[in-house]
């Protein structure tokens, strides 16, 4: 542990960084390892593949997700800032890409590959929006010359679009969801907060009547009989074989059926083979790391990091909490990742940058650190940026 007196740049990340956030996230990154060795081997040796596969490709994306996360959080608010928008322009071209030359699976164009390596660009546009719109509402807050509303208005449309016509309506959800907080925080009057609700009730409606896949799992959900039920009626049969203590490591025999074991359902896997209170202990985890964020954001005296922070954890929560909904049948199915459970490289190192973002906005500092520039204090708020 460095010395309060040092003055190297790390023992100056060291006081200033949340150390209970970091540990949350780095026990989460351990767990990730943990379950992936349960959940993912029966996928593997369905697939042809060595049994430990995912759990190795996991443990390889597992090593710079953490240290993407890690440089990021020595980022200042401005390099944070810059940082999001080279993010947001490559990964929304990468997005455009998909919709012109990426593979079609299950009917959407969601993955692009290069040299081998499949990506899924939607997933590194989500840090990267919070973070620009959290950038717009403040700005818009701060200085009248700025129409700040305003482009966090066309900021959605632009980001949401490419995703409908994927279609990727899981992403567009949490996307728009987490966007409703911040307009909400951001202090805009509640009629514009009940109209937002109201269209994005209307796009709903669209999507079922318009999208055969968001009718047949919104029905599904309604009505079991309606349709096929396979995946979701063995994750439930995964908490009541676990039990409150679970099976033991390795001897879940649900897993063995169940397709997405080691990504949409591994909390399943989880119940079967570890037990409710295991999963309860996960979720307490989960809650921690919301809820320490959310206490730090509003601690934080500066619009953008408040707002960055904010929303960064509503990002982290809310696809957590649409995870295991799913699992447990309080939802419709949506293929949403569990952050930093699921395998998958494209979520686990989108998840670090998002986290790392959050490490870096929330870091204890001195106000003139937050400016471009010193300026005098009467002209703050022109020197924003």
């Amino acid at each position: 542990m460095p010395s309060r007196l040092e003055r190297s740049p790390f023992a100056h990340w060291w006081w200033t960084v949340d150390r209970m956030l970091l540990f949350s996230l780095m026990v989460l990154m351990v767990l990730g390892i943990v379950l992936c060795m349960a959940g993912s081997p029966p996928v593997a040796e369905r697939l042809g593949l060595p049994t430990f596969h995912f759990v190795t490709r996991q443990i390889a994306y597992l090593a710079p997700a953490f240290g993407i996360m890690l440089v990021v959080s020595f980022f200042s608010p401005r390099h944070v800032r810059r940082a999001a928008l080279a993010l947001y322009l490559v990964a929304m071209g990468l997005v455009v890409c998909t919709l012109l030359f990426g593979a079609e699976v299950k009917g959407a164009r969601r993955w692009i590959s290069f040299a081998g390596i499949a990506i899924q660009p939607s997933e590194f546009v989500k840090p990267a929006f919070v973070i620009l719109a959290a950038w717009a509402f403040s700005e818009g807050g701060r200085r009248r010359d700025v129409p700040g509303n305003v482009v966090g208005f066309a900021l959605l449309a632009g980001t949401i679009v490419p995703l409908v016509l994927q279609p990727d309506i899981g992403q567009t959800m949490l996307i728009t969801l987490v966007w409703c907080g911040l307009v909400f925080l951001s202090g805009l009057h509640l009629f514009w907060v009940a109209g937002l609700g109201g269209v994005s009730m209307l796009g709903l409606f669209v999507a079922y009547h318009l999208l055969p896949h968001v009718a047949a799992r919104i029905n599904r959900f309604l009505d079991p009989a309606s349709g096929d039920t396979f995946q979701v009626d063995n994750a439930i049969d995964s908490f009541v074989q676990g039990g409150w203590l679970g099976k033991g490591p390795g001897e879940g025999t649900v897993k063995r059926i169940l397709p997405d074991s080691h990504t949409d359902f591994i909390f399943a896997v989880t119940a079967e083979e570890f037990g409710i209170f295991v999963c309860i202990g996960l979720l307490t985890i989960f809650a921690l790391v919301v809820l320490r964020g959310l206490v730090l954001s509003r601690r934080n005296e500066e619009p953008f990091c408040r707002l960055a922070a904010a929303g960064l954890v509503m990002l982290f929560g809310l696809q957590s909490v649409i995870n295991m909904a799913v699992n447990v049948h309080l939802m419709p199915a949506k293929g949403m990742t569990l952050p930093f459970i699921s395998y998958g490289g494209s979520s686990l190192i989108s998840l670090a940058l998002a986290m790392g973002f959050l490490l870096s906005v929330t870091r204890r500092r001195p106000r003139s650190e937050y400016y471009d520039r010193i300026v005098p204090a009467r002209r703050d708020e022109e020197a924003y940026a």
